[in-house]
């Protein structure tokens, strides 16, 4: 960082207004994805799926809220596990507090892991996390939206995860997925993204993006090495 240019204030005005053009470009596009995003096909959802949250049993249209949409976040929680995923941890504190913004947009967010709601609800205390959590543990939820490897998909070293084969290293993944209900009840499945299409939810990467060293994870044995659970930062 010391060799880095370093310039007038004048100078540095011409440089930012000349990023500024590629910034405006940047965010028509993603406008213009989003768009697309908006306009690809859904799927009706047959299947009667059934969670346990602290409101009890529910189905997926219990998820809604009384919303239209609704937006699920696969969070990385297996059965076995004692505590959940580091990264979905991190997701998780940026999404902590925004379902009320959500819910006046007729969005319900939600979080779903296969845990037993016993130990998400004691690892949602641990983290102070306020969201809605449901266990799919016992449904075919997770597996069927991608996000969860039988032992037999595992033996076989590829797992389908984010629409192509590839191997993956543990038996539970995350995501986030969409859906619709609309005035009779019928259920749509209508998007959903995997590994880097969760970027655009972590406001914490972008704020990082922002900074001269940017994420500065380049020399590091993989990207998200530095990352800890809020609690357990040395300092």
């Amino acid at each position: 960082m010391r060799d880095h240019k370093v310039v007038g204030r004048s100078e540095w005005l011409e440089a930012r207004r000349a990023h500024l053009e590629n910034e405006k470009r940047f965010s028509e596009l993603r406008d213009q994805l989003s768009a697309e995003r908006r306009q690809l096909p859904w799927v009706q959802v047959d299947e009667e799926y059934r969670f346990h949250g602290l409101d009890g049993e529910v189905s997926l249209a219990d998820l809604f809220h009384g919303k239209h949409q609704l937006i699920v976040y696969h969070f990385m929680f297996g059965p076995d596990w004692e505590e959940g995923c580091t990264s979905c941890s991190f997701w998780a504190d940026n999404a902590d507090g925004i379902d009320i913004h959500l819910a006046h947009r007729d969005i319900s967010l939600v979080f779903v892991s296969r845990a037993p709601l016993a130990k998400l609800e004691n690892y949602r205390q641990r983290m102070g996390w306020k969201f809605r959590w449901y266990s799919s543990h016992g449904s075919n939820f997770n597996f069927d939206y991608g996000v969860s490897f039988t032992p037999e998909e595992m033996g076989k070293g590829d797992v389908f995860y984010n629409f192509r084969m590839q191997n993956f290293p543990v038996e539970e993944a995350h995501g986030i997925s969409v859906f619709y209900r609309d005035e009779d009840g019928a259920i749509y499945h209508t998007y959903s993204c995997y590994q880097r299409g969760l970027d655009m939810l972590n406001g914490a990467y972008h704020y990082m993006d922002l900074a001269p060293k940017g994420r500065d994870e380049d020399a590091l044995e993989y990207s998200m090495d530095w990352l800890r659970r809020h609690d357990e930062y040395e300092n």
